[in-house]
Formats: structure tokens, C-alpha cells, sequence
């Protein structure tokens, strides 16, 4: 296993990890991480891919080692920003490889700006799916509701990185022991007593102001890149239609393939899969530009 290297940069203010596997001369592949997750967790997809591609994690505004928030908003639009950031920073157009909520975001800038994106694979990250939110003043009322109730919630102290590690596998319990016990390590701090996690726990106020569901089909049919998306059995292959159509239809140049016996976090419950299924969708990386 290749050790990563951390850095840091600024987005909008904020100091924002991320972490690098492979050569700089390297054509780069970004990998963005869901909602309360950490750049760690793709460690063992960046192993396989860090021999052709320079790759790069981030720990999104929230998550990881990178600041949050200081207004404790988290929308789309600016997790874009922080996407849309590295992505200068690694030259202006990527590979990107995104999950969840993560790839809701990163999808959303893609189809802001699909010149910027070589290729995707979106693993469980359209958002096509979610329930439609109340509009007008009902979404606002509930969203300030949830906000103001956790506005002084304490965060969870675990004894031991055991203890965590237990939690990380009863919510995931598709999770091999070593895979909740890595994910833990990295998704945690050490505090008095114990261990808390990493993330802002007002990132559970997510309110997707700015960026309506039904807005998100916009963006997908705008998105004219390749892109392939992995699906779950416990999650969007059983229920992978939206209005009658595939998942898959709402982008011009997209497929999707099934990944059996998995849960919502693939790429760890079943690694050997995805790594497989991005292998044949990906073929040879794509030229790095000469620097004259």
C-alpha cells in the first residue's frame, strides 16, 4: 500500500485537506467523498489507481482534516466551489471518481462546467432518487427547525477507536473488521475521554437550498462527458428508475452497472468490483498537456 501525502489549500476562506497518491507528472483522478466520510476511506481505490494516475482525495468543507464551516451552512453550491477549486489547482480537468452526497455535488459542477471532466464514475451519486422537499416556506420552517435543535447538540464520545469502530460497523455491517477499524482511524480525533468524530455535526442541517431536486436533470442532461454509474443491491438497482426511465438516461453518454450483494458504500464494502468495473470504463488514462 502506497502511504499518502496531506496538503492543504483555501476555498472560499477555508483550509481544506486533501491527500495525494502517485506521481505529479501524472494525468490527475479526484476522488470526493460522501456525506460524513473522509478522503481516507478511497484509500484502496487510490492504491490501484496511483500507478497510472496522480489521485487526490479531499476532505470536503465539514469533513476530514478541513475546516468548517463558519456559518455551519453546508449546500451544494459550495461543496462546488471547493470541487471546482482542486480542479484548478490540478490543472483545470480531471478524472473524477465521486460518492453519495459528494457525487451529487461533484455531478452538479460537472454540469456547470462539463469541459473541466475527462471522465466520471459516480458510485450511488445522482440524488435522482431522494424525496422531493416541501417547497417555499415549509422547506425553510423545517429546515430552521432542525437547525436551531442542533445548535447546541454534544458530540458522541467513544472510549476507545474500538468503540468507534464498532459504530462504523453496526451502521455498515457490509464492512470487513479492518475496513470499519481503517475508516474509524481516520474519521476521528482525540479528545478527553475518548474520540469524536471529525465531521461538523451541522453538516445533518444540509438544507439543498439552493439546488431543488427537480433542478438536478438540468444539470445531468447538460453533462455530456462519459460516465459510468455503479449501483447497489441494497440501494439504487432495486429502486434505479426515476419516472419510468433508467437512471442512466438522464445523462447523454452514461451506463450503469450493478454491484451484487452491496450496500450503499461500495467502493468498501466491494472494492474489487469497482475497481474492476472502472478499470474497463476508464482504459488508458488520458495525456497529460505538455508545459511549453
Amino acid at each position: 500500500m502506497v502511504e499518502p501525502v496531506q496538503h492543504f489549500f483555501e476555498s472560499q476562506r477555508l483550509r481544506l485537506s486533501y491527500w495525494t497518491w502517485g506521481n505529479e507528472g501524472k494525468p490527475p483522478m479526484l476522488l470526493v467523498h460522501g456525506n460524513r466520510d473522509h478522503a481516507r476511506s478511497w484509500d484502496e481505490i487510490a492504491n490501484a489507481f496511483c500507478d497510472q494516475y496522480r489521485v487526490v482525495a479531499i476532505d470536503l468543507r465539514g469533513h476530514g482534516d478541513s475546516e468548517w464551516s463558519k456559518g455551519s451552512l453546508y449546500g451544494l453550491p459550495e461543496y462546488v466551489l471547493d470541487i471546482l477549486g482542486l480542479v484548478d489547482l490540478l490543472g483545470g480537468k480531471v478524472t473524477l471518481v465521486c460518492h453519495s452526497m459528494g457525487g451529487r455535488a461533484s455531478l452538479i459542477a460537472a454540469g456547470a462546467v462539463p469541459e473541466r471532466f475527462h471522465k466520471i464514475v459516480g458510485i450511488e451519486a445522482t440524488g435522482l432518487l431522494r424525496k422531493e422537499m416541501p417547497r417555499g416556506p415549509e422547506r425553510i420552517r423545517a429546515w430552521a427547525e432542525r437547525a436551531k435543535a442542533r445548535e447546541r447538540s454534544e458530540p458522541r464520545v467513544y472510549p476507545t477507536l474500538a468503540d468507534a469502530a464498532a459504530r462504523v460497523k453496526e451502521g455498515n455491517p457490509r464492512f470487513s473488521i479492518p475496513a470499519a477499524e481503517h475508516f474509524a482511524r481516520w474519521a476521528t480525533r482525540e479528545v478527553d475521554g475518548g474520540y469524536v468524530w471529525k465531521y461538523d455535526p451541522a453538516l445533518q442541517n444540509n438544507p439543498d437550498l439552493e439546488v431543488p431536486y427537480d433542478e438536478y436533470e438540468l444539470f445531468y442532461a447538460n453533462l455530456n462527458v462519459p460516465i459510468l454509474h455503479v449501483l447497489s443491491s441494497e440501494g439504487e438497482v432495486t429502486r434505479g428508475y426515476r419516472h419510468g426511465r433508467p437512471i442512466a438516461s438522464f445523462f447523454p453518454d452514461a451506463r450503469s452497472v450493478n454491484a451484487p450483494d452491496s450496500g450503499h458504500w461500495i467502493h468498501i464494502d466491494q472494492p474489487a468490483f469497482v475497481i474492476d468495473a472502472m478499470r474497463d470504463f476508464l482504459g488508458d488514462p488520458p495525456e497529460v498537456p505538455r508545459r511549453d
